[in-house]
């Protein structure tokens, strides 16, 4: 699978917009971020719950794995774009969709203070 293919499935699903966050793309649905591609789009990732995560990583370990650390602990699943076929990707990529469409929007944040009241700022 390519990264243009990768784009292609995860922009597919209703109200997926392409965005970016720390210089490589993303894909978002509500303003929630379920999938992405890594910086040297070699691999993407999608993220899954617990129970998911285990089961596309059993399944296809060659193309599923978690990311390292607390973010694949927390349901963060690469994948290994060269190993990856379609059909499965497809599953991971609504099964990620479909858990951040139950999260609901994103609220809008208040505007960020500058500096420290009293100081000037």
């Amino acid at each position: 699978m390519t990264p243009d293919q990768f784009r292609t499935l995860a922009l597919a699903l209703p109200g997926a917009v392409e965005g970016e966050h720390m210089q490589h793309p993303d894909f978002r649905v509500g303003g929630r971020i379920f999938a992405s591609l890594g910086p040297d789009l070699t691999w993407g990732m999608v993220k899954l719950g617990a129970e998911q995560q285990d089961a596309f990583t059993r399944a296809e370990p060659r193309v599923f794995a978690p990311v390292p650390g607390a973010w694949g602990r927390g349901g963060a699943t690469r994948v290994h774009l060269a190993a990856a076929r379609a059909p499965s990707v497809r599953r991971a990529l609504e099964a990620a969709w479909h858990a951040t469409i139950a999260l609901g929007p994103t609220r809008p944040r208040p505007p960020r203070r500058r500096g420290k009241p009293g100081r000037g700022a």
